[in-house]
């Protein structure tokens, strides 16, 4: 019985050493015991939950130490190190040299650790002087440099709007409206066959009508005249076609420039300031001399003008008839007098307008400069 028996310490401190060394006071303690001089086969179960295990497994999966690393055994136990922001010694440990390259910041055990540079790193490196001053010529050389298309679509609505401008004024004359004019104005030749104002008013106006719809030549050859004879003759009629498909061609033309023009202009409103000016300046001193040259010949020479412009759009021999033929009588040189006095006017009148409205005004021009090179407007607008 006495063997078994523990002897007693005689100072009570050895007691308590004992104690303490068999069961720590708090969990903490006993983590904290944990060091990188414990045996790995002391509580190896529990050896995950350690800091110090965590920390290093975390490093040893997130970077690459060159050389051998430490024995697979030790445990290392360290505050953690901040990743970006300068030290007392320096830049940042892991961040990247002034020239955006990746260096070796060292890790917690004095072993250089490597790491990639960050994808804004080069941002921060201010190109050479040289590259800046290249870019920015070769900025403001692009933005000098004009498209070719709003070029292209004002040198054609220069070209399309005399001809629209003529078109219109020659449908101007090819209305009912133009004949009662004609035929009641003062001055206007009497026909010397016999037909009165209303009989020429009505027989004028089924020739207009011929002449805008789409009826063949039987629409004037069944015209007959209150005695019952042909209203006109087969020559008449076959000059009256004529003339019918030269009208419809001008006027088909005409449709087709007119959308042409608008779809100019509604380009060059949205893409070129100044666009839509330009051309049809352009296009309105185009008209004007033409109609001034057209005007010079038609008063320096009537009848050779007139016969002129026959020949160009009619066969010879088909055009001229008899002072008794119907077409004669309804439409006599007076009549065509005066129809090319007016289709003059308005030509001459509303490219006259054009003209002034597009006159390239110093204020007109500077807009343009400004819409053409947008930091100098904003410079302008700015007062610099």
């Amino acid at each position: 019985m006495s063997e078994n028996k523990k002897p007693v310490s005689a100072d009570p401190a050895d007691d308590n050493v004992g104690s303490e060394s068999r069961l720590p006071a708090t969990p903490d303690e006993s983590i904290g015991e944990l060091s990188p001089e414990t045996p790995e086969d002391d509580e190896p179960a529990f050896a995950w939950m350690t800091p110090a295990a965590a920390h290093s497994a975390a490093a040893q999966a997130s970077t690459v130490r060159p050389g051998a690393g430490p024995s697979s055994g030790a445990r290392t136990a360290a505050a953690p190190v901040p990743r970006h922001g300068p030290s007392a010694d320096g830049p940042s440990a892991d961040g990247p040299s002034a020239d955006g390259s990746a260096v070796d910041a060292p890790s917690v055990d004095g072993s250089a650790v490597f790491h990639e540079p960050l994808p804004t790193s080069m941002l921060q490196i201010r190109p050479p002087q040289e590259d800046v001053d290249r870019r920015a010529a070769q900025r403001e050389e692009a933005a000098k440099v004009q498209p070719v298309l709003p070029r292209v679509l004002q040198v054609v609505l220069a070209v399309c709007y005399p001809v629209v401008l003529l078109v219109l004024a020659i449908r101007l004359i090819t209305t009912p409206l133009f004949l009662w004019v004609e035929y009641h104005r003062p001055g206007f030749p009497a026909d010397t066959f016999g037909f009165s104002t209303d009989d020429r008013m009505t027989y004028g106006s089924y020739v207009v009508d011929y002449l805008l719809n789409f009826a063949g030549p039987r629409f004037l050859a069944d015209l007959v005249k209150p005695d019952g004879g042909k209203l006109f003759a087969v020559g008449e009629v076959s000059h009256m076609e004529d003339v019918k498909s030269v009208i419809t061609m001008a006027f088909i033309a005409g449709a087709v420039l007119a959308v042409v023009v608008i779809v100019a202009i509604v380009y060059l409103t949205r893409r070129s300031t100044g666009g839509v000016r330009r051309g049809l300046f352009a296009g309105s001193i185009v008209t004007l001399v033409l109609v001034i040259g057209l005007g010079v010949l038609a008063f320096a020479g009537w009848e050779t003008f007139f016969t002129d412009f026959h020949q160009i759009f009619f066969k010879n021999g088909t055009w001229t008839f008899y002072l008794d033929d119907s077409l004669i009588r309804l439409f006599p040189e007076q009549f065509w007098t005066d129809s090319g006095l007016l289709i003059g006017v308005v030509v001459l009148l509303v490219s006259t307008l054009t003209l002034a409205f597009t006159w390239p005004t110093k204020q007109r021009r500077n807009l343009s400069k400004r819409a053409r090179n947008p930091r100098q407007g904003r410079r302008a607008a700015a007062g610099i």
